[in-house]
């Protein structure tokens, strides 16, 4: 997902990032070096030579920071980009499993009645037009059965945002 752009808003004690889709704000402290009132941020520019992806800011005191775009989807809990690295997550293990497995493509193609193509195109971490059933059909091929569970367990705290390079 590409920045558009990014603002300091003092007020909120936060910058506040803006993609096509939304604008999530990350708190100073969620940064490092994480930005105060004693060495606020002076400037803060989507970055270019990150692809967009990410923005880098300075403080008063000349010390730099960079943010990644991942890490303010994640901080924001944003559900499309948690959902994305949930099929992520499953398609490296599908990988893993494939790579180990004695089945060769075709016979997983054919017990999936799909083609060997489309086989590698589910193995692809970037193709993210694949659903979770497909993921679930193939690790099932694979011979893992996959447990899925819905609990009340609380989430990870929020943790500060890492520097992008």
């Amino acid at each position: 997902m590409k920045i558009v752009a990014v603002e300091i808003n003092k007020r909120r004690q936060a910058f506040i990032v803006r993609t096509r889709r939304a604008a999530y704000p990350l708190p100073f402290s969620q940064c490092e070096p994480a930005p105060s009132r004693s060495d606020p941020p002076i400037r803060a520019t989507v970055d270019d030579e990150l692809g967009r992806e990410a923005f880098s800011y300075e403080l008063e005191s000349g010390r730099q920071g960079t943010i990644h775009v991942e890490s303010v989807l994640e901080y924001n809990q944003d559900p499309d980009h948690l959902a994305e690295l949930a099929l992520y997550r499953l398609t490296a293990e599908a990988r893993e499993k494939f790579d180990e497995s004695p089945l060769s493509a075709r016979e997983i193609a054919r017990r999936l009645g799909t083609s060997p193509a489309q086989i590698y195109r589910l193995l692809d971490p970037t193709n993210y037009t694949k659903s979770l059933k497909q993921m679930v059909t193939l690790l099932y091929v694979l011979g893992y059965d996959l447990d899925l569970g819905v609990g009340s367990r609380p989430r990870p705290p929020r943790s500060r945002a890492t520097r992008a390079g």
